[in-house]
């Protein structure tokens, strides 16, 4: 099979096309013939090796967590799926295994849900880790509950598109963060209110729009951007919800004196045991239709240097996807 590999770690020119065996899926899991891949941040850390302390790296490496196509063959247990369903969800990439860059993939059946009626394949390739760490983050890590007022940060890529959707779906209000270009797209997917970051004073309009303090934040932007205002923002009895793999971390100083005011810091790490129901539960949400696809910019495989660049810049409107084989395939 032709897959874009890596042969170590280094900026996006490393990743280049190689042919590589097909896989053969083992007990308890399916092997997916990818039409669509999704591109994450995680990717281009996976990349650079800063994902080491989680990943078991072997060489030549295929990247990609997220995966939209149809299953090939199943491994001894699997009762879920058969040849010719159409699936989404996420590679084994996480266990060391190659990734989804490829024309086939090997994923773990609980990690694999059924294509959400009316999604195409391109679409579903959008969902699963973004999907994931929103509906984690906010439902199990931040333990989501109607009325409350939530607010994001980073409201117009792939977490935030989708996390927005999830929050409201739920009954929760919501206010995020983003630049000025793309405040009438979040609102469009049910922001009340949209800060632009640009301009400073987040903070302030977020006290503004919530005298109290929000109950729960989702930083899906990292890189401390927001916690050093978490006292000010976060009511008390609140969350503030870090995405580990932004390669951003809570110093156990604020940790402490967050606690001191009643409100927990903590990473999204804490629920990932729990991803394939937080797959399944995104996936209803979809099939219910309470969840629609993010803004999707589609590149082929051949270009997935150029995916990992623009995702790097962090400049994304939703997600990038890759297109792995025609579409019409299914």
């Amino acid at each position: 099979m032709r897959a874009m590999v890596i042969d170590g770690f280094g900026d996006a020119n490393v990743l280049h096309w190689s042919e590589l065996p097909t896989p053969e899926p083992g007990p308890g899991e399916v092997l997916v013939r990818v039409i669509c891949a999704g591109v994450n941040p995680a990717d281009w850390k996976t990349r650079e090796g800063k994902l080491s302390a989680y990943i078991d790296y072997h060489f030549p490496f295929v990247l990609g967590f997220d995966l939209a196509g149809i299953v090939e063959a199943v491994g001894a247990g699997v009762d879920a799926f058969r040849p010719g369903d159409r699936v989404f969800g996420m590679s084994r990439q996480g266990q060391g295994l190659d990734g989804s860059y490829a024309e086939y993939c090997i994923a773990d059946a609980a990690f694999l849900a059924s294509l959400p009626p009316g999604w195409s394949f391109a679409q579903a390739a959008a969902l699963p880790v973004a999907g994931t760490t929103a509906y984690g983050g906010l439902v199990d890590a931040g333990e989501l509950r109607e009325g409350q007022l939530v607010l994001i940060n980073g409201g117009a890529g792939g977490v935030g598109s989708i996390g927005i959707q999830v929050a409201k779906a739920l009954g929760a209000r919501v206010a995020v963060t983003c630049g000025a270009d793309n405040q009438a797209y979040v609102r469009g997917l049910g922001a009340e209110l949209a800060i632009d970051y640009r301009g400073g004073g987040v903070a302030e309009a977020v006290r503004k729009w919530a005298p109290g303090g929000v109950d729960l934040v989702l930083d899906a932007v990292g890189l401390g951007s927001l916690l050093p205002a978490a006292i000010d923002i976060v009511a008390p009895g609140g969350r503030y919800v870090e995405i580990e793999t932004l390669v951003s971390r809570a110093d156990d100083a604020l940790v402490a004196e967050a606690a001191a005011h009643g409100i927990a810091i903590l990473s999204n790490m804490v629920a990932v045991a729990r991803l394939p129901d937080h797959l399944k539960g995104l996936a209803a949400l979809c099939a219910a239709r309470s969840v629609k696809p993010p803004a999707i910019e589609a590149l082929p495989l051949g270009e997935a240097a150029e995916a990992h660049r623009r995702i790097e810049a962090q400049h994304v409107r939703g997600k990038i996807i890759l297109d792995v084989a025609d579409h019409d395939a299914g």
